[in-house]
């Protein structure tokens, strides 16, 4: 686990990263068609909710952004501490956690829920009318929702189609993704968004399986990753969640959308706002730290528990 928080005298950002939920229990609905798993939106528990709520000090007539709202956790907390002055944007790229959220959220009458990708925040800022904001939350990666969903394409438990895609109208899926790549662009992706370390071994082994018609599901996927590996425990191996993860980040640019939306969140906070990001992987945090150094240097300190915070100052 990693913190980093950014302060300012006149803007404050702040990031966290820790480790989401593995990919590791049982599938919650295999036998969803709809995309959504059969379960309201509160029974999914949000990520690091109190801590990231408290780093992001609401102003009670602020303007907010929850820019990946899910089934809404973090964004109605939120809420409740808005006053009549108050506003929250709540965005998702993804149409199945939007309506989850909107029948969450549908009791605040300042919480707008709109479907829309965070990297063109600016975009839906200026929709709304919005010049400037108090702060803005991101929890970057797959939700839960979406890895319990086998019909979408992210779990490492239940067989899939190969999708991934947390937009499920964008063109290129992990089907077609896989469909033309090369060997080295496909080792590329592995070694820079999963970090595998077999990374060449294991693309071979891929489009081998492509190549001969064994590539149509997640399932097809995580063998073929199985049988490049020299020795394979019991479980789900290592570099079969590496490889899940690189292909996904390559399917939905999370990477590129993630920096894009740090940069736009930059340019429009407020005098005394912050920015408050929750990652899983050392990508993401790479891509934080590296906005957060455009702006200002850091120094370690030490909390009273014992972890340490990145803080950075101008």
């Amino acid at each position: 686990m990693f913190s980093n928080v950014m302060t300012r005298k006149s803007r404050r950002f702040a990031a966290s990263a820790i480790p989401r939920r593995p990919d590791t229990g049982p599938v919650r609905n295999p036998g969803t068609s709809t995309g959504v798993p059969d379960s309201d939106a509160s029974s999914h528990v949000p990520v690091m909710l109190q801590e990231a709520v408290a780093l992001l000090k609401v102003r009670p007539g602020g303007f907010y952004v929850d820019a990946t709202v899910g089934a809404g956790g973090h964004a109605t907390a939120i809420a409740e501490q808005l006053d009549g002055q108050g506003h929250l944007l709540a965005l998702d790229r993804d149409p199945f956690a939007v309506s989850l959220a909107a029948k969450r959220l549908e009791n605040f009458p300042n919480v707008r829920v709109m479907r829309g990708n965070y990297r063109e925040l600016e975009r839906w800022l200026d929709m709304i009318g919005w010049t400037g904001i108090d702060g803005l939350l991101i929890d970057a990666g797959v939700s839960s929702m979406q890895i319990d969903t086998p019909d979408r394409g992210f779990s490492l438990q239940a067989d899939g189609p190969l999708d991934m895609r947390m937009d499920p109208d964008q063109p290129m899926s992990a089907r077609h993704l896989l469909a033309g790549i090369s060997e080295t662009g496909l080792e590329k992706i592995l070694r820079d968004f999963g970090d595998v370390k077999m990374a060449k071994r294991i693309a071979r082994r891929i489009l081998h399986a492509r190549d001969h018609g064994h590539l149509a599901s997640t399932g097809d996927l995580a063998r073929a990753v199985r049988e490049a590996l020299p020795f394979v425990s019991s479980g789900v191996p290592d570099e079969v969640r590496q490889v899940f993860q690189a292909i996904r980040i390559a399917v939905n640019d999370e990477l590129g959308a993630l920096e894009a939306c740090l940069e736009s969140a930059v340019s429009r906070l407020k005098p005394g706002g912050r920015i408050v990001a929750i990652a899983f992987h050392s990508g993401e945090d790479r891509v934080i730290k590296r906005i957060f150094r455009k702006y200002a240097r850091a120094r370690v300190e030490r909390e009273p528990d014992g972890r340490t915070r990145r803080v950075w100052h101008p």
